[in-house]
């Protein structure tokens, strides 16, 4: 088979949910044109309401049963937690991959478990994509040897911790210092903080799991980026990670890495050189 011959590489998604995140991860792909990239399908709640800067050509679908016959390569969620348990086993069954931008849905041991044979069955794979800290692969890394720690601070400006149970531990209007709030496991950072705390998460699958991953979450009137600071030890020797991300303007909770961590993804997926 010559070079001519062989089939290009494509990538046909579906988006589960067309807010802050989805919307701005279409606005660069629209911007870059990776070759062989196509958003087919868009899901939301409601397929007759009418939604600014869709896709062109991206069908609107509103179940899980809609995602048989679209031909779809990956599935990306982007629409919160309670997305991956409606969407997913649809997602594992008729695409190739389920990507999991809302990772605290698996503090759900059940529902992870579900997928998981869902997709051993079905040969499909589930993609947690790094979010808001960029690339966890030094970390992933590690493990492979013991790891003695992994400690994980998020530190946000006040008004992004506003609608979250901080606002019950801490006046944010009135903070004048760094203020810790939360400290305990990633999985209860993420159980308790879902949109926040979500990327805990992701710092536990790479490194030693939801239970040993320890988690602060800080309000800080002195920052105006989403900080993320990454500490490990073990046999492989010591890690210091430190991230400043700015917001996303159409959501403070989340980072604008959140969105570039999924174009890196889904071009990666397509690339002949991958870094």
């Amino acid at each position: 088979m010559s070079a001519s011959d062989k089939p290009s590489r494509r990538l046909r998604l579906c988006f589960i949910g067309w807010g802050a995140i989805a919307s701005r991860v279409g606005e660069l792909l629209a911007e870059r044109q990776p070759a062989g990239v196509a958003i087919v399908a868009v899901a939301v709640r409601d397929a007759g309401q009418v939604r600014a800067n869709l896709p062109a050509g991206a069908q609107l679908i509103s179940s899980p049963e809609e995602l048989a016959g679209l031909d779809i390569d990956m599935v990306i969620e982007a629409a919160g937690r309670p997305a991956v348990a409606i969407w997913g086993e649809a997602a594992l069954r008729h695409a190739r991959s389920f990507a999991v931008s809302s990772a605290s849905a698996f503090t759900d041991e059940s529902m992870l478990g579900l997928l998981l044979s869902v997709a051993e069955e079905a040969g499909s794979r589930i993609l947690v994509p790094s979010g808001a800290l960029g690339d966890l692969g030094a970390l992933a890394a590690a493990s492979v040897l013991p790891l003695d720690q992994v400690r994980h601070s998020i530190v946000k400006p006040p008004r992004a911790w506003r609608g979250t149970k901080a606002a019950e531990l801490v006046d944010l209007d009135t903070l004048t210092e760094r203020t810790e709030f939360f400290a305990g496991s990633a999985r209860e950072a993420a159980a308790s903080f879902p949109q926040n705390a979500n990327v805990a998460v992701i710092t536990a699958l790479s490194g030693i799991g939801l239970d040993r991953t320890r988690v602060v979450l800080v309000a800080d009137p002195h920052v105006s980026r989403n900080v993320h600071e990454i500490s490990a030890s073990g046999a492989f020797g010591k890690l210091d990670l430190r991230l400043e991300n700015e917001a996303l303007k159409t959501n403070p909770k989340s980072s604008e890495m959140t969105a570039l961590s999924l174009v890196r993804l889904i071009e990666s997926s397509v690339a002949t050189l991958v870094s």
